[in-house]
């Protein structure tokens, strides 16, 4: 588009989406990512697309399932109970090596929980969240414009690495209103895609088989060895993370997705009235960035994760740490956000 539109973070995701050429979309309403498949729905004939409505998140995905199959760009969106109805068809695409896109937009839980905000998905996201070893590359942005430049990135990112990825955001993000460009990505080296069930005929001269189902042991593990390396390289090659006063901290906050934004302005606060405090915050939650977590000076007296959940993230700051510096955590949840004088307390909290 070339220029700055002010636009609804759901709607935002939906148009990064096309722009990236996406033409599927499979999907089923659930608040509050209720206006992606909207918006799909009016978009993607005007591009000669498609947009279905399946009767259920399990049949969603298995229809992202079968266009993935096909060479084809597409995703689906949904938020948490409808993450977790997808999980067994996931697993499957991950185990079939298909590209995707999943976007979810978090809302509390356990259960139907309730309709706003929440971060209480990321053990579901980064932990695979179905059967089997299989792991998502997941993004979490913290503003709109960089959920729409993951997003139009996400679908290349698929297919390079043939795997679904996620784009884990919240009802914050979703709902806020913020201007975004849709700038053109920088084109990148794709995979070959007549392995799909398109083109393969010609191409081998027989029919593509796109299965996850491996009955012989000794080729299941195979397989599974070949996925973890693939996990491996998606470790080495797309960590991402930002930092932000970490210079000279000896107090570190972390923090992910729209918190990051509120603990961001806490940690500005504090630096401004002299206190040494620098911040944290990972951009991919799978792969994990371990390193500037590993990477703390002898100084660091503690690390807060601060969080929309009971504490999740929190689990992957002490592995990074690996025992170094006390690692404490503060969070809000059921729809409520941390406020930044909660978050400066809590900083201050810190201090032994």
């Amino acid at each position: 588009m070339g220029e700055k539109v002010l636009m609804k973070g759901n709607e935002a995701l939906a148009e990064a989406a096309i722009q990236a050429g996406c033409r599927y979309f499979f999907g089923y309403p659930i608040t509050p990512q209720n206006e992606i498949p909207e918006y799909m729905s009016r978009r993607l004939p005007e591009v000669g697309g498609v947009y279905l409505q399946a009767e259920s998140e399990v049949a969603s995905i298995n229809m992202v399932f079968g266009g993935a199959g096909t060479g084809e760009r597409v995703m689906t969106s949904s938020s948490s109970p409808g993450i977790s109805l997808m999980s067994e068809g996931i697993s499957y695409i991950a185990g079939a090596e298909l590209p995707c896109v999943i976007m979810n937009i978090v809302r509390g839980g356990p259960g139907l929980g309730g309709i706003l905000p929440a971060q209480s998905d990321y053990f579901q996201a980064t932990r695979g969240g179905g059967h089997g070893d299989y792991r998502l590359l997941v993004l979490s942005p913290s503003t709109v414009q960089e959920a729409v430049d993951l997003t139009m990135e996400a679908f290349d990112l698929a297919e390079i690495y043939r795997n679904p990825v996620m784009i884990l955001g919240d009802g914050f993000m979703g709902q806020m209103m913020e201007a975004v460009e849709f700038k053109t990505a920088p084109e990148k080296k794709l995979p070959d895609k007549r392995d799909r069930a398109v083109g393969y005929k010609e191409w081998r001269g027989k029919r593509a088989l796109v299965k996850s189902l491996y009955l012989d042991p000794d080729a299941l593990e195979a397989h599974n060895k070949k996925l973890q390396a693939k996990y491996e390289l998606m470790a080495d090659r797309e960590t991402r993370f930002e930092t932000y006063l970490l210079e000279g901290a000896d107090y570190v906050v972390t923090a992910y997705g729209t918190t990051a934004r509120i603990a961001r302005s806490a940690v500005k606060q504090l630096r401004d009235e002299g206190f040494p405090v620098g911040m944290i915050r990972p951009i991919t939650v799978f792969p994990f960035p371990y390193a500037p977590f590993a990477g703390l000076g002898s100084q660091v007296k503690a690390v807060l994760s601060v969080e929309m959940s009971c504490g999740q993230m929190v689990d992957d700051v002490k592995i990074g740490v690996a025992g170094k510096v006390p690692v404490s955590f503060f969070g809000r949840v059921g729809g409520i956000a941390p406020t930044v004088d909660e978050i400066v307390n809590a900083i201050r909290g810190l201090q032994v």
